[in-house]
This record gives C-alpha cells, sequence and structure tokens, in this order.
C-alpha cells in the first residue's frame, strides 16, 4: 500500500467516523440506554422478590435464574441507587 493510499484510506475513515457522529450517534445511545432499561425492567418482573416485590410465582423466576445471575448485581445495585432530578436529565 502507497503513502497516496494510505492517505486516501485515512481520510475515507475520518469522514466515515464523522457522519456516523452526526447522524448514528445518538440514535445508538438512546437505543443502548432504551436496552438497557428494558433489561433492567424484566429483571424486575421476574426477580423483583429480592427486592420485596412480588410479581411474578416463583417456579417462573427459577427457571429464568440461570440466565440472570451475571446481571443481578448491577440490576440490584442500580434499583436501590437514591435517584434525583438530574438522574432523569441525563
Amino acid at each position: 500500500m502507497s503513502e497516496e493510499e494510505k492517505r486516501r484510506f485515512k481520510f475515507l475513515q475520518s469522514i466515515k467516523e464523522f457522519v456516523y457522529g452526526v447522524a448514528a450517534h445518538d440514535s445508538a445511545r438512546f437505543a443502548l440506554k432504551t436496552r438497557a432499561s428494558m433489561e433492567h425492567l424484566f429483571i424486575l418482573i421476574t426477580m423483583g422478590d429480592m427486592l420485596g416485590v412480588p410479581i411474578l410465582p416463583p417456579y417462573y423466576s427459577l427457571r429464568l435464574l440461570p440466565y440472570v445471575v451475571p446481571q443481578i448485581s448491577t440490576w440490584k445495585r442500580r434499583m436501590l441507587r437514591e435517584k434525583d432530578l438530574t438522574d432523569a436529565l441525563a
């Protein structure tokens, strides 16, 4: 690869990153935040009895437990964290 081709490739890569930043970055962040919220809501519905919110019968919670175990510690921390007005703005 010649020096000119390397420069052209780097320039095109920079253009791609700029267009992504302008057009899709906000949508991608929103999608990730929405996914995280949905995952936490799902865990709340299935494992809510850990926080004293019995929603589903324990049988179904136990069937889903192996899939949820890796996320339980972060979920508990997020659900029990004290929230204020600035959390809603972020």
